[in-house]
Parts: structure tokens; sequence; C-alpha cells
């Protein structure tokens, strides 16, 4: 066997190897995932996304006196830094943001609280129909945020908490890649399951599925007052799970 045909062979065999595996990671049950198999599923799949916010204005400001007892002109930032200080460094907050109506999510999420927890035979099977449950009337969006400075953590937090679905309704929406918008339904803000807030969206729109196979992109938008804005693309095509379009 020369070098060229030993070359074929070898990009053959990789080859093989690489559908093989793929092919076995499509069809590996979601009661079979590892902890890192279900929270790229969360956080980088077709279904969940992670969007980050970063503010660098604090990472050089180091003041040594109070710029008000100079005279210069007080601002709302000037004011927090000096009552509460500064960081010094950049300030982040990620959301994550989840189509929590499909499927995927659920299940990556039960099987976390299950390799985590390890709960009683009962809680799992209330934990896998909570999984499998297939949506119908609803399109549920959630988001969830972390921060590595304790002020925009809890800024963040004290938004969520307080939004209420009145003033959330006309800014916050799912929007087809033909322009057609569909505005929020219900929002509920974070609670002790730790999901993150949910956006709920009703499924359908003038008696037909707002998201379809030929719709493309979907996306969605949130504006809460005092915190920023969320903005995220989902592409339809590749919602789909176990050969259906999951959503």
């Amino acid at each position: 066997m020369n070098r060229k045909q030993l070359s074929l062979l070898l990009a053959i065999v990789s080859l093989v190897f690489i559908v093989t595996a793929s092919a076995q990671k499509q069809d590996q049950k979601w009661t079979e995932w590892s902890k890192k198999d279900a929270q790229k599923v969360l956080d980088d799949s077709p279904w969940g996304q992670i969007q980050t916010d970063t503010d660098t204005s604090q990472m050089f400001y180091s003041p040594t006196s109070d710029p008000r007892m100079t005279g210069v002109r007080d601002t709302s930032t000037t004011g927090a830094r000096i009552s509460e200080g500064a960081t010094n460094q950049a300030v982040s907050v990620k959301f994550h943001v989840r189509l929590f109506s499909a499927r995927p999510i659920r299940q990556a999420l039960a099987r976390i609280i299950e390799l985590d927890q390890k709960p009683p035979a009962d809680f799992v099977s209330k934990l896998h129909s909570f999984a499998e449950f297939k949506a119908e009337d609803s399109i549920i969006v959630t988001v969830s945020y972390e921060s590595n400075d304790q002020r925009a953590g809890n800024s963040v937090m004290q938004a969520f908490n307080s939004a209420v679905t009145a003033t959330l309704k006309n800014n916050t929406y799912l929007q087809r890649s033909d322009g057609k918008q569909l505005f929020l339904e219900e929002y509920v803000p974070p609670g002790k399951d730790g999901f993150g807030a949910r956006f709920i969206f009703l499924r359908e729109m003038d008696g037909k599925p707002f998201i379809s196979g030929s719709t493309g992109e979907v996306r969605f938008f949130a504006q809460l007052p005092g915190a920023p804005k969320i903005d995220r693309r989902f592409k339809v095509a590749d919602l789909i799970y176990q050969g259906e379009l999951e959503y």
C-alpha cells in the first residue's frame, strides 16, 4: 500500500468515525446525558443561548477625592461610585435565554436535577413527566441571570422581581423573519425553582401556529425597566428534535 492509498484509507476511516459518533449522539436518550451534555443544551444549543452585557466604565476609575467637593457636577453614576465604591473591573451580567416550552430544555434541567440531587423514585417519575410533556398552548421563554458584581446582580434582580405583565406587554415580543410580532401574554417573575423569569406567549396567532417550518428565524426581545435589553434570535430550521419542530 503506497502513501496515497494509506492517506485515502485514513480519511475514510476518520469520516466513518465522525458520522458514527454524530449518529450515536443524536440517538442518545436524554436520561443518558452527562451533566456537561445537559448544560450545553441549556446554554449553547438551538433552544438555549447566553447574552452577555459588559460595562467597562469602572475598570480604571479610582478617585482620590469626592469630585462633588471640587465643584464637579454630580451624576447618578458618580454618586453611586462614591457611596458604594467603584468596582475597578469590567462588570458583566449573563442572561441565560431558553425556550422552556421545548422538551430539550426541560429534559436538560431534569437531567441536571437528577444527577445533582439523586432524588427518590417517585420524584424522578414526576421529573420525567415534566421533561417529556409536549407544549400545546403556549410558547414559554425563560430568562435567568448571573453577574460577577453583586450590585449589578441586585439591580437586575430588582428589575425582574418588580416587573409585571402590564408594563411589559408593549415591549416584549417574539418576532418572525417576516416582521410579524407576537406580544407577551403573561409574565411570571423568577421563583424558587431556579428556572428564571417566565415570558409566556400564545402558541397561535389568527388560528395558526405562530412558528412553522417556513418561519426562518424567531427573535425574542424584552425590555425590563432598569435592566439591559434582552435580544436573542433562534433559527427555526435548527429546532428539530426527534424528527419534529420543537419549541
